[in-house]
């Protein structure tokens, strides 16, 4: 059996197979909350927060004053973030810390605190130091990271961890009672801080919050006993707008359906594995089968070098000249005699024109072979008045000289 036989045969067997299951169910793809979420593009996810609520300082100091004293009102702040995914995301803003505490010495900075000024606690006076930052923070969504994503939930419990860069000014009291803000000598710190968000959404835009915050500053400002603001906590409240997109994609798996009765699919899959296995049985016996030798080509000859002419030129050129010299040298190891055939283009010019550049073009080739040391007895020169390779599209290959050993 020929192998397009058997191929078809098989083709055959296959497109039965493929009638079997046209009766199967279709196989849908649907989004699979179970299998997780996939990171949206970059433009989406996006919030607006703004903050506002109170802050209170922990240093030593500042422990003096009552409670009362020390909450600072306001601290607030403006935050835009990113959501990557339902549990993971970054913000970054900018926000103010007011802090009330107290120094046994207002004049570590260069104030000019007295018996004329605020009152004091146990030897300490009351001060009042305002800090503004840019600050970034990486976002952790536990609700959704332990709960799974729902985008119809209406609380969400999200952790954050980041650092902040604050600048310091302090509230000034002079002698004479007047106040006012002074920057002189209050240095720029660093902050860790981190915190949780209480998230309640009351529309798929809008989400209200409660922020409780623990900021730690790298500054140390008690010197000489004076005041040492280096850790606060706050409480804001905020508003957040979410921007388009909110929800998120979850990947895409096939649904397939279940089949009551696999009897008929099955009859169908064990008579189509015969047939594949009478295929295979066929295309075996075919491939042992010896291959009968296919006849021997005749030899072909081929010239061992072409020249080429322009239209109208007998001239050979620097590039061929150089080919015959490595022709010369071929033909003398040889010893054999060769033919030089000249040929030209039957579609340009007169018979007696082409007839003189199919001999000049041989003779000339000769001359070159003969100046380069090849006995002349070993070149026999033609022409040859027809098409080289026929058709008027192959002028171009017709204007040349081929040199061939004798037959």
């Amino acid at each position: 059996m020929k192998k397009s036989a058997i191929l078809s045969l098989a083709c055959a067997a296959l497109m039965s197979a493929g009638s079997a299951f046209a009766a199967v169910p279709e196989i849908v793809y649907v989004e699979d909350d179970a299998q997780g979420y996939t990171f949206n593009r970059f433009k989406d996810n996006w919030f607006l927060t703004a903050e506002g609520g109170v802050n209170v300082v922990l240093g030593k100091a500042d422990k003096v004053l009552p409670f009362k004293d020390r909450v600072a009102s306001p601290a607030f702040g403006l935050q835009v973030g990113k959501w990557f995914s339902p549990i993971l995301g970054l913000r970054g803003g900018a926000t103010y810390l007011g802090e009330r505490g107290a120094a046994k010495n207002a004049d570590a900075f260069g104030l000019t605190y007295d018996a004329n000024g605020p009152k004091m606690y146990d030897g300490y006076y009351k001060t009042h130091v305002g800090q503004l930052g840019i600050n970034f923070d990486a976002m952790l969504n536990v609700t959704n990271w332990w709960c799974g994503y729902k985008p119809n939930r209406v609380y969400n419990f999200i952790a954050y961890v980041g650092g902040a860069t604050y600048f310091g000014f302090e509230h000034k009291f002079n002698k004479d009672g007047n106040d006012g803000w002074n920057t002189k000598g209050y240095d720029t710190s660093f902050a860790l801080r981190a915190g949780i968000i209480n998230s309640f959404n009351v529309s798929k835009q809008v989400a209200l919050s409660l922020d409780l915050r623990y900021t730690a500053h790298s500054a140390n400002y008690e010197v000489n006993e004076y005041n040492l603001h280096t850790n606060d906590v706050a409480a804001l409240i905020g508003v957040t707008y979410l921007f388009n997109k909110r929800t998120w994609n979850a990947p895409i798996v096939p649904v397939i359906p279940v089949i009551e009765d696999c009897d008929p699919i099955k009859a169908r899959l064990a008579e189509c594995e015969g047939r594949l296995q009478d295929t295979q049985r066929k295309l075996d016996e075919c491939l042992r089968r010896p291959m009968p030798k296919a006849p021997e080509a005749a030899p072909c000859i081929q010239s061992l070098a072409t020249t080429y002419y322009r239209i109208g030129s007998a001239t050979v050129s620097a590039t061929d000249r150089n080919v015959l010299k490595s022709v010369a040298s071929t033909i003398k190891e040889s010893g054999k005699k060769y033919v030089i055939t000249g040929w030209a283009d039957n579609y340009t010019g007169t018979d007696a024109v082409n007839a003189r550049l199919r001999t000049r073009r041989a003779e000339n080739v000769k001359k070159i072979l003969v100046a380069n040391g090849v006995n002349a007895d070993q070149l026999i020169v033609t022409t040859n008045s027809g098409d080289r390779f026929g058709g008027k599209a192959n002028v171009y290959l017709d204007r040349c000289v081929t040199i061939e050993a004798e037959k």
